[in-house]
């Protein structure tokens, strides 16, 4: 393992989780506040910053573990939920962003039927959905990720635990989070604003400075999601690959082993950027920010509405050969 990581990446930690829960809990208070879960899209955004903000509260735990060389001082309860919920939020996330993408989609492609499929209790059926799927999705994380105490270094990691033979399973596992955690929505994402576009360009022509700034807010959401996530799931496919022996070449192996923690790094930034991407970028959303600054020493009741959640994250990856695989996510 390389020296900067154990102090470089515990900062990057710390960063993301200061921004991440400030970002993510002005959004939910601005929702709640404000637009009070009146519109569909409304649900979904308010789901996303739940998600990133459970997401990004566990952070601590991993700058932790990371600055110790990756000791895990808090126990295999901490490891288990931690673990997974660094997993959770990975799909929840994705699943979301799809969600929401196909939820413009129909309101600006298909305005008419829009009005019957795009109700509020199927916006809430649809998150509900999504978290039990996500939570599925997980059951293999909290099941086999736990501690491991190396006797002769006294040293605790917390990893996933599997026997050898069981060497595909996780490699399933990585592959499923590369296509259902990514690639699958992505693209769907990708033709649902490809589509979108499309449209805005042929009802909107006459209305150029609105066009532009829909076409930068698409642009925006794709490139974020798109930027923020290849790094990691480029790496975790290698490593798949690595696993099943298809790659044995050791540069490639060094590349994965160095690059994995600035990708996971990348990958949490989509975290604490979110809540700026989706939700102040809209003028809306700037006004309301700006309400609530104005009125927010006067409004003991603003004040209250305030509800920070906790959840999770994941850690950079531990190279322990046999029967220990680490990755962050």
């Amino acid at each position: 393992m390389h020296s900067y990581i154990f102090i470089a990446i515990p900062i990057v930690y710390t960063t993301i989780f200061v921004i991440g829960v400030i970002g993510n809990s002005l959004l939910i208070i601005i929702i709640c506040t404000f637009v009070k879960l009146k519109t569909v899209a409304s649900i979904f955004l308010m789901n996303l910053a739940l998600s990133d903000l459970c997401f990004v509260i566990t952070l601590p735990l991993w700058a932790t573990y990371t600055a110790m060389h990756y000791h895990w001082p808090f126990g295999n309860f901490l490891c288990k939920v931690a673990s997974t919920a660094i997993t959770l939020n990975l799909y929840t996330t994705v699943f979301l962003l799809t969600c929401l993408s196909i939820d413009r989609y129909t309101a600006i492609v298909h305005p008419m039927k829009s009005r019957v499929q795009r109700t509020m209790m199927v916006a809430k059926v649809t998150c509900i959905v999504v978290w039990i799927v996500a939570c599925l999705a997980s059951l293999p994380t909290i099941i086999y990720r736990q501690t491991f105490t190396f006797q002769h270094t006294n040293q605790t990691v917390c990893a996933l635990i599997y026997a050898p033979k069981y060497i595909y399973f996780t490699v399933g596992m990585s592959l499923t989070k590369v296509f259902a955690g990514f690639l699958i929505p992505l693209v769907i994402i990708l033709i649902s604003y490809i589509l979108i576009g499309k449209t805005l360009k042929e009802v909107y022509r006459a209305q150029r400075t609105r066009n532009d700034d829909i076409f930068k807010m698409i642009v925006a959401i794709v490139l974020l999601f798109f930027f923020c996530w290849i790094p990691y799931q480029v790496l975790n496919f290698l490593d798949v690959l690595i696993q099943m022996k298809v790659i044995q070449n050791c540069h490639v192996n060094e590349i994965v082993d160095t690059g994995m923690p600035i990708a996971i790094c990348i990958a949490y930034f989509n975290s604490c950027l979110n809540p700026f991407l989706y939700g102040f970028f809209g003028k809306n959303f700037r006004k309301h920010f700006l309400q609530l600054i104005k009125y927010m020493p006067v409004k003991r009741r603003t004040q209250a509405s305030v509800n920070t959640k906790t959840s999770s994250l994941s850690p950079c990856p531990f190279d322990n050969k046999g029967t220990s695989h680490t990755t962050a996510l």
